[in-house]
């Protein structure tokens, strides 16, 4: 017989109310619980369960959940979210197998969770076994769940099997609408997002503040400000709620097309500015090449009270990178370092930052070092930024040392293999060059091809290098010769260095003379107006002669042109690029 107790389900409830946020004391409550005795052990320990899992404490909540005495549906549902909440997604998807070869029914609450685990692991097999598990049990037309599948599907670029669900969905509403537009956007589909976004209105869906958002940062993705300009105005005369995060979306869809000054005024006008405000013009006008503007933003923004995060410090960094600001960057960093504050503590992309703003302002040896000081395990991006530096200085014995720890921990990305043979090409060694090159074809490593991007009357023109497809290649390829006479008669040299050694010189430069920027910028010659400025999109980072190119066209021309590539923007005028040839 237990002995008498004051605690019953009344008494404990509000007790885990007022608890819910402090782990300790909900340890405590537990320990009370299971002294008690009560017969209402199981219910309480339910409510302790959620906490935990809301908190992030999972291994005490899977403690709780081995305790219980046969757990119903409900609770293995939860602690499977837990683990997806707390980004564990091997564990949630274990929990989930060991619920299946229990024979414990799922419900439809079972597998939205289930399925953005296989999201997160990446692996496409055991998201089709999981699909095939939603068909088995008749959930395939639950909304939450298809909607899930479909998000599932865009991020294993599984495109085709995200648009049947979504088209074979009994109704689609604008949750659907939403999270597939949000799905694409995020995994770097910005077309097929904005395509969706068009599409919202045949559905007689009147879209909101998070469609906008979506279709706003796929915008920026695509360096397309027209299309931006458009879809805001839009939000406007539909009287959808522009609050700050839509705001927001409109500030970075301006930094990421290059408009730094219509970004400054939108700015400067937006009422209630928060950290994301602050952190995206900073990050603007350092990708943008205004490294003072960043940091004396920076400064206002701690004058009027406004707390940075880590964030806004990436930012920070950045603009220091971006011109080469060694000491400003070193000050930086140590004030997070030795700040005490968690929420501005350095991490990895923070160290990347260093090293590239080390490596490329030549101090190779004390980037290296710097890596072998970090307090967590270098990443690719670390070991990337100082392979990029090393190619810069032509540093050969440290790049082949550099790219034998950037393989051990990313050996199929394909940049870094070209990174290195770039490093043997300017330094003559086509033998390496060679074999670099047939380890990639050895390990179906395939080079990214490289594409750029014009926008010109709200449509996007997409190029390739050596492109004819286009339907004004014809007049396109005349007026690039034609500048390219003009440009060698005041001194343009094309830089073959990185082309391929074994063909003709006159090979090389045919090979140059069709770049995928160089097209992009004659197309905008030819279409977009003389007031406007010519906005050049580019997946990869800008090759040497590409960028020498554009400050001779910018020149003789007397047309602005703004080339957005994989690390910054270039803005040529006059013959002068605004990152003063340091990138």
């Amino acid at each position: 017989m237990h002995p008498p107790t004051l605690f019953t389900k009344q008494t404990f409830k509000p007790l885990l109310q007022v608890c819910s946020s402090c782990p300790n004391q909900l340890k405590q409550i537990h320990a009370i619980v299971l002294s008690t005795g009560l017969s209402i052990k199981n219910s309480l320990i339910t409510q302790l369960l959620t906490c935990f899992t809301i908190l992030g404490d999972m291994p005490y909540a899977r403690q709780l959940f081995d305790e219980m005495h046969k757990p119903r549906t409900f609770l293995w549902n939860t602690l499977i979210k837990g683990y997806v909440k707390n980004e564990l997604p091997c564990e949630a998807a274990s929990v989930y197998r060991q619920m299946h070869s229990l024979g414990i029914s799922p419900d439809p609450f079972t597998y939205p969770f289930v399925v953005k685990a296989c999201s997160g692991l990446g692996e496409t097999w055991e998201g089709e076994a999981i699909h095939g598990h939603v068909v088995k049990y008749g959930l395939e037309f639950v909304a939450m769940v298809r909607t899930e599948l479909m998000i599932m599907y865009v991020k294993f670029g599984e495109l085709g099997l995200a648009d049947f669900l979504f088209e074979s969905m009994v109704e689609r509403d604008l949750v659907a609408w939403n999270a597939l537009i949000a799905a694409c956007v995020q995994m770097g589909y910005a077309g097929k997002a904005l395509s969706l976004f068009r599409q919202i209105g045949v559905d007689g869906i009147q879209p909101d503040a998070v469609s906008v958002v979506s279709a706003l940062s796929g915008c920026g993705q695509l360096g397309c400000l027209e299309i931006g300009e458009e879809i805001y105005r839009l939000a406007r005369k539909e009287g959808i709620d522009c609050n700050i995060i839509v705001e927001n979306a409109h500030l970075d869809m301006y930094v990421k097309c290059g408009s730094v000054e219509m970004a400054r005024d939108l700015f400067e006008i937006i009422p209630c500015r928060n950290v994301v405000s602050w952190s995206t013009m900073i990050a603007g006008y350092a990708m943008n090449g205004e490294s003072e503007k960043a940091l004396a933003l920076f400064s206002r923004m701690q004058s009027e009270g406004l707390k940075p995060n880590y964030v806004t410090y990436l930012g920070v960094l950045s603009a220091c990178s971006h011109s080469g600001l060694v000491s400003q960057g070193r000050a930086y960093f140590n004030r997070m370092a030795h700040s005490g504050d968690k929420n501005i503590q350095p991490r990895k992309e923070h160290y990347a930052c260093m090293v590239d703003l080390l490596g490329r302002s030549g101090h190779l040896d004390e980037a290296f070092n710097f890596i072998k000081s970090m307090p967590m395990e270098p990443d690719s991006g670390v070991w990337g930024a100082l392979l990029g530096a090393c190619v810069i200085h032509q540093n050969l014995e440290l790049a082949q040392h550099v790219a034998d720890n950037l393989f051990e921990v990313a050996p199929a990305i394909a940049s870094y293999h070209v990174l290195l043979s770039n490093v043997y090409a300017t330094a003559g060694r086509w033998d390496c060059v060679d074999k670099v090159r047939l380890r990639m074809r050895k390990k179906g490593i395939k080079k990214i091809t490289a594409y750029s991007s014009v926008e010109s009357d709200g449509e996007i023109h997409v190029f390739f290098g050596g492109d004819r497809s286009h339907p004004q290649s014809a007049s396109i390829y005349d007026k690039l010769e034609e500048l390219l006479k003009q440009m060698k008669c005041i001194g343009y040299i094309p830089k073959t260095g990185y082309v391929l050694h074994d063909v003709e010189m006159e090979d090389k430069e045919v090979t140059l003379s069709t770049h995928s920027e160089k097209l992009g910028i004659v197309f905008g010659l030819i279409n977009v107006k003389p007031e406007y400025p010519i906005r050049v999109m580019k997946n990869l980072r800008v090759c040497e002669d590409c960028h020498t190119f554009s400050k001779f066209i910018s020149k003789i021309t007397g047309r602005n042109i703004i080339m957005r590539d994989k690390k910054r923007f270039h803005h040529f005028r006059n013959g002068v690029c605004s990152c003063k040839d340091f990138w």
